[in-house]
């Protein structure tokens, strides 16, 4: 008798959990429309939520779910009554949830080896294109220099073909540094002699003229290679609308622009066989 009254309990609670699906009211969407509709909700709640000044009025924001139900040829009262409905079966709403977010999950990885192969492209194509010792007329810290700075290496042979005189330097125009708060933004110039090895090194911190200098000659030593850089440390993209201009390398009087000779911490040799790094 026991396992009779378990066996007709089950069956019951089957039945019903069946008989109120079949009885749906026609104004819920079934389950494979509404998982669709939440997959296109929650997507557009992401962009007002990440797009603060695309959706900065309530109006831009009703504006975009209703274009979402329009897409779906339902309403947001329809909407409404349907997450209510299904809010009340626990366990049938939590799977829908699942399954979307599964969903919006392998979009995102999708998304994510789409920009990451563009990205190996832009690399390869920039590696293929420009030598170790281009440098850049002008330069941006902004979302399509992902590395945040530029470097350059000179061996001896283009050391003779660029560089003419035995004074030279390395300068640049910076604009776009905010008063508050500062960048941790340097620029590094790296003199490399048979024996010794000097640097230059500015923190850049104001809207202004910068010129780190160098020497083909030092006394009873000639330069053999040149590297430079400029790098910004910047992890939360507040200083992206920085700008260098009029970069160059070479005699100072070469520079279109007025350069303001800066001065400079005395240099600091030392010795190729101690090591040494450049950043």
């Amino acid at each position: 008798m026991n396992r009779k009254a378990a066996a007709y309990l089950l069956t019951s609670v089957i039945l019903s959990i069946l008989f109120s699906f079949c009885n749906r009211p026609k104004e819920v969407l079934n389950r494979k429309d509404m998982e669709k509709l939440m997959y296109d909700i929650y997507i557009a709640e992401a962009m007002i939520e990440n797009d603060y000044q695309g959706f900065d009025t309530p109006e831009k924001k009703e504006a975009l779910l209703r274009e979402v139900f329009r897409k779906h040829q339902t309403t947001q009262a329809q909407w409404d009554t349907s997450l209510s409905w299904y809010s009340d079966k626990i366990d049938i709403y939590l799977k829908m949830n699942d399954s979307v977010k599964a969903r919006l999950q392998r979009r995102q990885k999708a998304s994510e080896q789409v920009m990451n192969r563009q990205f190996q492209q832009e690399q390869s194509l920039t590696a293929r294109t420009y030598s170790p010792s281009y440098i850049p007329d002008n330069y941006s810290f902004d979302e399509s220099n992902p590395k945040n700075g530029f470097r350059f290496r000179l061996d001896t042979a283009e050391i003779a073909q660029k560089i003419k005189s035995n004074g030279f330097g390395f300068g640049f125009d910076v604009i776009g540094i905010p008063a508050r708060p500062k960048p941790d933004l340097r620029a590094v110039l790296m003199l490399e002699y048979n024996d010794t090895v000097i640097y230059r090194s500015e923190s850049i911190a104001e809207n202004r003229s910068y010129l780190l200098h160098g020497e083909r000659y030092i006394p009873n030593d000639t330069i053999r290679g040149i590297t430079g850089f400029v790098r910004l440390q910047d992890t939360t993209g507040m200083f992206r609308n920085i700008r260098l201009k009029s970069v160059f390398l070479g005699h100072p009087n070469d520079s279109l622009q007025p350069v303001q000779r800066n001065a400079l911490a005395p240099r600091e040799k030392i010795p190729v066989d101690e090591g040494m790094e450049t950043q």
